[in-house]
């Protein structure tokens, strides 16, 4: 998936030499690069790897069906709250240091979770190996501008999407095949284990990389830090239940109340002249909320309908992972193809009308895949549904690129970094909430697994609905009209 980009920085001493050099040797800069984008793909794979595992770990560890979503949502969720807060200890103390600590604590978490013995104990390990991946990934992009510079920095931030694509199309089809597998018995493990290999191989090239902090080092906000973590976890944390109860949404109101509370902290923050964690100059217009919400949303109706054929599939049909891995690969594979040809010619000629054309041919794919479902018998496998996938996945592919740099064209420089931030944050926050929300919806409705899969499907088309009024608006600012936006 694409991210946004994050603030200016200058660039100190390295491995190699003075303040202002990268380092000479081209294979060392290789090397360097190579360790940045195996951690991009690495945090990816482990967001969409477990959830095709999902099902086999319940069957293992026991526990309650619902704890099944929470596999990956403690993840993403973890990872959603940390980001901020670790984008900014990277300008603090230097982007290599923490980008180093944190794939050393991937790499344990990773052990860890492979060797849990209960479900419990692993949703709270996924929770601190997410938590790790939020020290990681705010790094990337001001570590590789620190290795390049003019058109071979182009070049090497246009390696990021690739990677990121592969990882995609390679996420499902891989955590199903390692656990169909079961390596030397190690059945739903080896999905984390192969973090080891990876993670090693990024420490063996990370002191190629050039170290990197902000020119002026910023503060951290506590209190701002926690309203907007305790908040952002009350509001996500219910709605794991299909069929949330009166206490369940009073928690959540506590949580909207907690999230209220921290735009009015970062305004005054602002306005004492305090570093808040969002510039409130960002909040202030239509745009960038709308894009926020916008992502939100999108990222909600991705993750919502990987987990609703995985949780059919495995639960409902007892297909296996390995079933359940090369059914979401044409929803993968459309993904890849659609973010490339989005990011070449269309989105130069046609702007944000790219975005919206991708809207409406994710909304085609969902329906087919509902039709998908309601033809097919009640315990049998729905033949249409690759298929339907694939047009969905295209879609996807096709909103991501415009999005990005339709979200970010009225941000000024100096908030750049303001802007990355939460944009990565919700992106993580909307895949956590299409896991818990969709998911409780497919494990709370009673009745056959096709029933179950037909109303978590509706569920996300309204959320898709949702989606494209977000769009409507966000594009609908007067300075979104000025000129086609660009991909990132």
């Amino acid at each position: 998936m694409s991210r946004a980009p994050e603030r200016s920085t200058h660039r100190t001493a390295g491995p190699g030499g003075p303040a202002t050099l990268a380092p000479q040797e081209s294979s060392h800069r290789g090397l360097a690069l190579a360790a940045v984008l195996t951690a991009e793909a690495m945090n990816l794979l482990d967001a969409t790897i477990v959830q095709v595992a999902g099902p086999v770990i319940h069957t293992d560890l026991g526990g309650a069906q619902a704890a099944i979503p929470w596999f990956s949502a403690a993840y993403t969720l973890a990872f959603a709250l940390g980001l901020l807060t670790c984008a900014r200890l990277g300008d603090l103390v230097g982007r290599r240091r923490v980008f180093r600590a944190g794939v050393v604590a991937f790499a344990v978490t990773s052990l860890a979770c492979a060797l849990a013995p209960g479900a419990a104990t692993l949703i709270a390990l996924r929770a601190v190996q997410g938590a790790a991946a939020a020290a990681i990934i705010p790094q990337t992009f001001g570590l590789i501008r620190a290795l390049y510079e003019g058109d071979e920095l182009t070049r090497a931030l246009g390696m990021i999407g690739p990677v990121m694509g592969l990882s995609a199309v390679l996420g499902p089809v891989l955590g199903g095949v390692l656990t169909h597998a079961d390596l030397f018995g190690s059945s739903w493990r080896a999905v984390f284990l192969v973090n080891l290999p990876l993670a090693a191989a990024v420490l063996a090239a990370s002191p190629y990389l050039t170290e990197d902090r902000a020119p002026i080092r910023p503060r951290l906000d506590p209190v701002g830090t926690v309203l907007a973590m305790l908040g952002t976890a009350l509001v996500v944390c219910p709605s794991a239940s299909g069929s949330p109860g009166a206490g369940q949404w009073a928690v959540a109101a506590v949580g909207a109340v907690l999230l209220g509370l921290s735009v009015v902290h970062q305004r005054r923050a602002g306005r004492r002249g305090r570093a808040p964690l969002v510039e409130p100059a960002l909040l202030r217009g239509r745009a960038f909320p709308a894009a926020l919400a916008t992502s939100t949303l999108f990222f909600a109706v991705m993750n919502g309908v990987m987990i609703t054929v995985v949780l059919h599939l495995e639960l409902g049909l007892h297909d296996g992972p390995l079933t359940a891995g090369l059914t979401l690969l044409p929803w993968s594979a459309g993904l890849a193809i659609g973010s490339w040809a989005a990011g070449t010619r269309p989105v130069t000629r046609y702007g944000t009308r790219v975005m919206h054309t991708g809207v409406a041919v994710l909304a085609v794919g969902l329906a087919a895949a509902v039709l998908a479902y309601r033809g097919a018998d009640p315990g049998g496998y729905p033949a249409v549904l690759p298929a339907a996938l694939a047009v969905a996945g295209l879609g996807t592919g096709l909103f991501t690129p415009p999005f990005f740099g339709t979200a970010l064209r009225g941000v000024g420089p100096q908030e750049t970094g303001s802007a990355a931030g939460p944009l990565n944050a919700v992106q993580q926050l909307g895949g956590t909430l299409g896991v818990a929300a969709i998911g409780g919806v497919y494990l709370g409705t009673a009745g056959d697994a096709r029933t179950a899969a037909e109303h978590a499907l509706g569920a996300t088309a309204v959320v898709l609905a949702a989606t494209a009024v977000a769009a409507t608006v966000m594009t609908a600012h007067p300075s979104d009209r000025a000129r086609p936006d660009h991909a990132r």
